[in-house]
């Protein structure tokens, strides 16, 4: 995956979670990827807490320090918690206090609160199922999808009677050839980064093709890092430097040789 820029102590993170649309089972491993990007001052869980349906919330908010924030169910059909959560981003926006927000939720309806963050210069770190609508994945500057996260591979819906959701096996090389958009997404990264010779650092790649395609993370495809997938889908001359690890297209002139 690509990796995060290193922060300072003052990045402050706001996280805001959607307690209807997440498991708590999974709340752990998203904070623990949350503390790459910065320090988590702020941690706030919605929903209807007198719902039986949050029990297992209330031990997962104890555990990790979260305020959980009521909001009752005032009409069936109609979704509260988005607008509580909502209406809390944006005062702790106007408090100029943070250099993030991360949005736990799978739902669309945060898509127009993504975009209004990221409008004053504020990054959105969007944290959901493989379900989530590309409009608010789109939305955000990195999206992560819970099901690449080290937690229990359920699903955060859920349903009686409903299969786990399953792992993602590592991809073979064969098959990621086979994925269009990950190859035009590399390739054309590479492009972008690389130099006068071709030679793009893998670290500038990555963070070209998060900007093109929030979701990207090599997770995805079941490798752990991004070094990883390049060397596997076999597109790619990659050399390690003393610096780093860089890459170009084989399909470029000269590059079967250093």
């Amino acid at each position: 995956m690509p990796q995060p820029t290193p922060f300072a102590p003052t990045d402050l993170l706001a996280v805001l979670i959607d307690a209807d649309n997440v498991s708590p089972s999974r709340i752990g491993a998203v904070l623990a990827e949350i503390a790459q990007f910065g320090t988590a001052s702020v941690k706030r869980v919605y929903g209807d807490w007198t719902s039986n349906q949050l029990a297992k919330w209330k031990t997962a908010a104890a555990e990790h320090v979260i305020q959980p924030i009521q909001q009752f169910a005032n009409t069936t059909g109609k979704n509260a918690t988005d607008s509580a959560l909502i209406i809390d981003a944006m005062d702790l926006l106007y408090t100029e206090r943070f250099r993030g927000f991360c949005i736990v939720s799978s739902d669309s309806d945060f898509t127009r609160l993504a975009s209004r963050i990221r409008e004053d210069g504020v990054t959105v770190y969007g944290f959901g199922e493989r379900k989530t609508p590309q409009s608010f994945r789109n939305a955000c500057d990195q999206f992560t999808y819970l099901e690449v996260l080290d937690a229990p591979a359920e699903p955060d819906t859920v349903v009686e009677g409903a299969a786990p959701a399953a792992r993602q096996e590592r991809i073979p090389a064969a098959k990621l050839k086979q994925d269009a958009g990950l190859v035009k997404l590399l390739r054309e990264s590479v492009e972008s980064a690389a130099n006068d010779e071709g030679w793009a650092g893998l670290g500038a790649v990555g963070q070209l093709a998060r900007k093109k395609q929030p979701d990207f993370d090599s997770r995805n495809w079941g490798y752990a890092k991004l070094s990883d997938l390049v060397k596997t889908i076999g597109l790619f001359t990659v050399e390690v430097q003393p610096v780093g690890i860089r890459l170009r297209n084989k399909r470029t002139r000269g590059a079967a040789g250093s």
